[in-house]
């Protein structure tokens, strides 16, 4: 199956100007499209609140995803990279046209992927030195550290939704793409699989 997915944070006119790009693409290369995932969203949403996480979900072996660039998929580094590891893992073809990216099981992809992997990871860097750097900060100031309540409300979530990680973990989803599904941490998601005695791929 051929998957068209079209995002846009504001005008309707932006909207029709990627479906339009999308269908010439089609058109150019001699196939069409067997669905459209449209959505009006920010990137910055995650990714459960999103129609994007429900498609990922539900791509199977073969399926092709089809998108104008991929800050489309997310403007985040971290982001794109996991969602591009979910669809490869799934032998998924992803293909935008502005970048002329043509995503699948070939060692192309496979580069892609890493340079991707390792962009994630400086990302990752990034986000943890702000992060000890506020927390120094904090401290400094007398601020009190430590969990907060909402972590104890994302454990319960957790709970609640055994049954449907344990499905995802059955499918072959990636803890990490679970963690971003569910809204919740890689870590508070790993520890919680470990409890439960789920399985998994890390």
């Amino acid at each position: 199956m051929i998957i068209a997915y079209i995002r846009v944070s504001s005008t309707q006119q932006i909207y029709e100007h990627m479906e339009r790009e999308i269908s010439e693409y089609a058109e150019r290369n001699g196939f069409k499209i067997d669905r459209w995932v449209e959505e009006t969203i920010s990137s910055r949403k995650p990714l459960n609140k999103r129609k994007l996480g429900q498609l990922l979900e539900e791509l199977k072996k073969g399926d092709t995803l089809i998108c104008s660039e991929l800050s489309r998929l997310s403007r985040s580094v971290l982001e794109t990279f996991l969602i591009l590891q979910t669809c490869l893992n799934k032998k998924c073809m992803v293909q935008t046209i502005k970048e002329n990216y043509h995503l699948g099981n070939d060692l192309q992809s496979q580069m892609l992927a890493f340079c991707f992997g390792i962009a994630a990871q400086i990302e990752r860097d990034l986000i943890s030195q702000r992060t000890k750097c506020a927390l120094a900060n904090v401290k400094a100031k007398g601020g009190r550290l430590g969990r907060p309540q909402e972590a104890q409300n994302k454990k319960l979530k957790l709970s609640k939704n055994t049954k449907r990680i344990k499905d995802l973990l059955d499918k072959g989803v990636s803890k990490n793409q679970i963690s971003k599904i569910m809204g919740v941490q890689y870590m508070t998601l790993s520890r919680f699989i470990d409890r439960m005695g789920l399985k998994g791929e890390p």
